[in-house]
């Protein structure tokens, strides 16, 4: 059983819809949460994040502000961490995506997705691993996409950014294995979230995609947010610069 008592791990993006499913799992399995975004209250509405896990588990949990194109933000929700005992998970989640045609992509656009998307994993990885290198090491995991495997008609630069993602996160593997420090990046499908709906301006049905999807359905948050349970887990502790695809086998479909 997976058992993540004495871990404890920031959530950037854990307001809301993957995010808050990651953060409600592993406080579930025992870890202290550190949420960490823009605004505390749900996208899709209800209690907060923080708020949850207090009431609904035996687990401890804060909530941060946190833009993470800001280092000195994600600096404050990694200090948060050392009141449960400093942090050893770090999840890189927070993120946004846009449908726009390449030669409509104005600078603004791109420089608002590069930032969030890759700037806040780098950054967020960073100011994670040097305090895991000067502790007992820790787990990364970074949420890419499905394009960031193969890019995107109509979302090139999102494609782009969560490509990055994934690059770095195999670097991460490399340079920082040897301090105990495993880095992994999950690539989820489409999923049923409020950002996607909001952010997507229903330009994508994800009815149409789930019935192209093997499995029959389309992800929800919580087929991603045991994904990154399992990468969390000290007992895959053996598993280091590892793409995760969780996407009911769409990828792989002709």
């Amino acid at each position: 059983m997976t058992d993540l008592t004495n871990e404890v791990a920031v959530v950037t993006g854990g307001a809301s819809g993957i995010g808050r499913a990651i953060a409600l799992t592993f406080a579930d399995h025992g870890a202290d949460v550190v949420v960490a975004d823009i605004t505390s209250e749900p996208r899709e509405g209800g209690v907060p994040t923080h708020d949850r896990i207090e009431a609904e588990t035996d687990s401890s949990a804060r909530y941060v502000d946190c833009d993470v194109r800001e280092v000195a933000d994600l600096e404050a929700a990694v200090d948060a961490a050392e009141a449960f005992g400093g942090v050893s998970v770090m999840v890189n989640n927070a993120g946004l995506t846009r449908v726009e045609s390449f030669l409509d992509v104005t600078e603004s656009a791109y420089d608002r997705l590069m930032e969030v998307n890759a700037k806040g994993a780098f950054f967020g990885s960073q100011v994670a691993a040097k305090r895991m290198v000067d502790g007992d090491g820790g787990a990364i995991v970074n949420m890419s996409s499905d394009a960031g495997l193969q890019g995107t008609t109509n979302s090139t630069v999102y494609g782009m950014s969560k490509g990055a993602v994934r690059t770095l996160t195999y670097s991460l593997a490399v340079q920082l294995g040897p301090s105990g420090v495993r880095a992994n990046v999950i690539h989820p499908g489409p999923v049923r979230t409020a950002l996607q709906s909001e952010d997507l301006g229903g330009m994508y049905d994800l009815d149409e995609h789930g019935e192209r999807v093997p499995l029959g359905r389309v992800a929800t948050p919580e087929d991603v947010a045991r994904a990154a349970l399992f990468l969390a887990d000290p007992a895959a502790s053996f598993v280091n610069g590892e793409s995760l695809i969780v996407d009911g086998g769409a990828f792989r479909t002709p």
